[in-house]
């Protein structure tokens, strides 16, 4: 067993100023593989000077320097896509067919470097100069769903930026941050540029949500915690940026083609085994095609999902994450038959031939806008599906929730449907399936959060404003 117990701070492998053990349990089997540090605000201090000290030469770096320091990384991290794979499989469940885990995190610092190329930093406006510069040191604080990926987006766009970062992975899933700062390590960035604290939110997120000499903290978790950061960071008037929860409805329009978005929401809803803030939750059906799309998607998950051992080739769907996150599924699940919705697929406990592991089983009900399960999110393998008479009740149910990160519709009228589009309250729409790109903004409406990742809005988040007047 493995004890994971420094920290990477100014460049080198350090140990705690005061830390305390925490026990890292493999999802699929149940057994501790490991113990990580857990740090404390007094490493944060430690973390965010070394950041100070850096900060005059980082942020003054060219373009071209930048440029280079990213392709650094992404040379390094290209080579060790597997080790991060390997560590992934291991503290989350992710089966090591789920490429798309560490793909999408070179494909963020990819697009870092295009962004980059492109940027207009300084404009003359006419009667003043915009000048657009680093905003300071950047805390970034990354959930356990999707950790290289959503890492590599804050961290690229601070880089792209010329801001130093302090970060705080999960307290679950430290073992992939680890990997990753190997990999900057090798690239050659700056001691200082990069800093590793784990730990947990009350204490190391606290730490850098509240501190002084942090300029911008970047969130992405649950919006509970969301709020708690936002709070601490209050007093110091320092930009927060969030991506939080989510509830996301997938439209099918009267025209849409009910086969192709079932088999969209089964693939796309329960990747990651639905621990995804994106996922279509809800779907919105019209009454007479009820019936078809209940066996689309049954056929949907017979076809495409394999629940079992993540390290097994076959598998496409593991674990969730920990005894927290299967017994909050399982919850939603009895609450939903409690309350009397139509279980059409799955249900409680683990799938059939699977005694140990926190599995879930691919669960579909059809449910009222008043049940429980299709308002609050699940974060797992649990889709709702909901009826409608009218396109605009359709659209007044899609955006009857707090949340409104995504959305998607499927219709065959593109003219038409493009008005749809435009009515949902989301940060971003799909139509008809189209897959996610790295330069479109990423973000929420309501409590879904605020501010935005990747591309040019991504890294925006890390520039301040200045207005040069009389030149």
């Amino acid at each position: 067993m493995k004890h994971y117990g420094q920290f990477y701070i100014d460049g080198a492998w350090v140990d705690p100023i005061a830390s305390r053990p925490f026990d890292l349990v493999n999802p699929a089997t149940e057994e501790v593989y490991g113990t990580v540090a857990i740090g404390s605000p007094a490493d944060v201090d430690r973390a965010v000077a070394a950041a100070k000290r850096i900060l005059p030469a980082f942020s003054s770096q060219t373009r071209e320097e930048r440029i280079a320091l990213l392709e650094r990384i992404i040379a390094v991290y290209t080579a060790r896509q597997g080790d991060l794979m390997a560590a992934l499989t291991l503290e989350m469940g992710a089966p090591c067919r789920l490429t798309q885990q560490t793909a999408a995190g070179l494909n963020a610092l990819k697009q870092a470097v295009k962004t980059l190329k492109d940027y207009v930093f300084e404009r003359d406006m006419g009667s003043y100069i915009l000048q657009r510069e680093a905003i300071g040191i950047a805390g970034l604080i990354t959930p356990w769903n999707w950790p290289v990926q959503l890492i590599c987006n804050k961290l690229a766009s601070a880089y792209a930026a010329g801001c130093p970062v302090v970060l705080k992975p999960s307290e679950f899933t430290p073992v992939s941050a680890i990997v990753l700062a190997e990999i900057l390590h090798e690239a050659g960035v700056p001691a200082g540029a990069f800093n590793l604290i784990n730990g947990d939110g009350p204490g190391v997120g606290n730490a850098i949500s509240k501190h002084d000499d942090i300029a911008v903290v970047s969130f992405t978790g649950s919006t509970r915690a969301g709020i708690l950061v936002a709070e601490a960071a209050a007093p110091s008037v320092k930009r927060v940026t969030q991506e939080l929860g989510g509830k996301s409805a997938n439209l099918i329009l009267p025209n849409g083609d009910v086969q192709a978005a079932a088999e969209y929401n089964v693939t796309r809803g329960y990747s990651n085994s639905g621990q995804s803030c994106h996922s279509p939750t809800r779907i919105l059906v019209p009454e007479d095609k009820l019936e078809e799309l209940v066996g689309h998607l049954q056929a949907a998950v017979a076809k495409h999902i394999t629940v079992g051992d993540p390290t097994l080739p076959a598998t496409t769907h593991g674990p969730v994450v920990n005894r927290a996150q299967f017994d909050r599924i399982q919850y939603y699940i009895q609450t939903a038959i409690d309350e009397g919705a139509r279980l059409i697929e799955g249900g409680p406990g683990r799938p059939q031939g699977i005694d140990k592991g926190f599995f879930v089983r691919p669960t579909i009900f059809v449910v009222t806008p008043e049940n429980t399960i299709a308002r609050e999110e699940i974060f797992g393998m649990v889709t709702s599906v909901m009826t409608y008479k009218t396109v605009e009740e359709a659209i007044a149910l899609a955006n009857d929730t707090e949340y409104g990160l995504g959305a998607y519709v499927f219709g065959n009228d593109k003219a038409a449907d493009l008005a749809i589009c435009r009515q949902m309250k989301a940060g971003r729409v799909f139509y008809n399936g189209a897959a996610a790109i790295t330069e479109a903004p990423m973000g929420g409406y309501k409590k879904s959060g605020n501010g935005r990742e990747m591309g040019e809005f991504g890294m925006e988040e890390y520039l301040e404003t200045k207005a040069i007047i009389g030149f």
